[in-house]
Parts: structure tokens; sequence; C-alpha cells
């Protein structure tokens, strides 16, 4: 299958090559943006070969080891993954985060741009200069939130990760936002902290990740498939493990705030930057 580009209706430009489907929106004089869109098709075509030839390291468990592929993308989730090394994880958790920082290099390199994003599936890679900001949305079942980012924070990246999105989650976070100095940073702690956010009870489902994706980076490890009704007492349990894992990242410098969601129920770390408005809870 190749690569696909085709504009939108209101001009942003969307990119689709197997599972990566990117959509981008520069900011700025109308030669530049153009000039911008054509530098990100141009690069975009080698992104999923690359990373294909590479998946045999990329699905591996980080140990002490760290590992050493070849491209940009998978350089990229290696360094993301790498202070998270303590627990499982692989540099596939970081793979979407770490597309979206490569293209929004690609999109910026020797443009005038105002600001630009690229959001690969929700994990998005930013581009901010003076006196502009960009408004994230911020999903567990709908729109819930929303994170204003400007020049000066020091932002670039958000993701989100839990139980029903894109990848397998270990924990049972509805969702888990994150925001970080670049998208594949946000993208590999999004996991960690979703996988955190956790509690045992029969209304849980788990089952190895192996039986419902043989080629799961994450084996025979039980992920989550559903979540029944909970006590209160419980979610709390597991929203407070979230946040408590979500404020050690951001006082170890890897984030720069978090926003937790299960069942209604939130959880914000932040260090006093406007994370959101609208959560509840």
């Amino acid at each position: 299958m190749s690569a696909i580009a085709a504009r939108l209706s209101d001009g942003r430009l969307h990119l689709q090559h197997g599972p990566i489907d990117l959509i981008i929106e520069a900011f700025g004089a109308a030669d530049e943006v153009e000039r911008s869109y054509s530098q990100a098709v141009e690069r975009f075509g080698d992104i999923l070969p690359t990373l294909v030839r590479e998946l045999p390291i990329l699905r591996r468990c980080v140990t002490d080891a760290h590992p050493l592929p070849h491209g940009p993308v998978a350089r990229r989730m290696a360094e993301a993954v790498w202070p998270h090394r303590a627990v499982y994880i692989t540099p596939m958790a970081a793979v979407a985060g770490a597309v979206a920082d490569e293209m929004l290099q690609a999109l910026v390199k020797g443009r005038r741009l105002d600001k630009a994003y690229v959001n690969d599936g929700g994990d998005i890679a930013i581009h901010l200069t003076p006196d502009h900001e960009l408004h994230a949305g911020i999903f567990a079942t709908a729109l819930d939130g929303v994170a204003r980012l400007t020049f000066d924070q020091p932002v670039r990246g958000v993701a989100t990760s839990g139980r029903g999105g894109r990848s397998f989650s270990l924990g049972i976070a509805d969702s888990a936002t994150v925001l970080a100095a670049t998208a594949a940073a946000a993208d590999a702690a999004a996991t960690v902290i979703g996988n955190t956010v956790n509690v045992h009870h029969p209304a849980i489902e788990r089952r190895p990740a192996r039986e419902l994706d043989p080629d799961s980076d994450l084996g025979d490890l039980p992920v989550t498939v559903a979540v029944g009704a909970l006590p209160p007492a419980l979610v709390e349990e597991a929203l407070d493990r979230g946040a408590a894992e979500a404020r050690r990242l951001r006082l170890c410098g890897l984030i720069e705030g978090a926003a937790l969601s299960l069942f209604g129920r939130w959880r914000l770390e932040t260090a006093g930057m406007a994370l959101a408005e609208g959560l509840a809870g």
C-alpha cells in the first residue's frame, strides 16, 4: 500500500500509510504553509517502510542495554522510553508521538510559520512562535476539557493513553493525557501512567495481549479488555495511583502535566500551569 496525501475541505493536510494516519495544520503566510505541506508530503513516504525494517528491535522490552535502532523515528522512540526502563516498556510505546515529532520537524524546517501541529491519532507534536498559542482538546468519552498551550511554556507534545485506545493498556484508565517537551516523551509517559491507573477487581476482564494480537509487543502480559462497575473507593484508588506516578514523572522533569480520567472522575497533576479548562471531579 502506498502513502496517500490529500487536502481536507478546510485546507488541512491528511497523510495516511498503513496504520499511520496524520492530520497536519500550519498557520502563517499562504506560500510558507504550502511549502511546509510539500515538505511533509516528501518526508512521509519513507516513515513506515523504515519503521517496519526495525520492528524486531522496537518490539523488545527495554532493559539496561539501550536500544540502538538506525532510523530517526526509531531513535526518537528508544530515547523516549529509556527513562521508563524500570517497568516493562518497549519503544513501540512512543511510536505515534515519535512519528508526529519527525513529521513536525520536516514540516517546519526552513519555513516561517506562526504555529503548526501534527496530530497522529491524538498524539500531537506542536510548533509555536511568540504571541501564538494552540488549544488541545482533552478527551475521555467526549471533549472534557482544553489545554491552552503558549510559546513560553515548555510543552511541545501532547499524548493520550488508556483502555479502548489504539493500543493495549495494562491499566483501566479511560484516558491518561500527558503534556511534555515532545510528543514522543508524552506518548511514552502516557503509556506508563495509564498502566498505573489500576486496581484488581472481578469486574475487570484481562487477557494475554498475544491472544488478542499475535504480534503485540506486550506478549503474554494481561491487558485490559473490559471494566465493569467498580466501587467508588476503588475508582479513587486507581486514580490516586496514576496521579502519584504522574507527580513522580513531573518532579523528575519527564513531563509537564497530566490529566487522568476513570468513570467520570478526574485527577490533574500540574506545575501550576493551566493544564485544562472544563475538567470536573
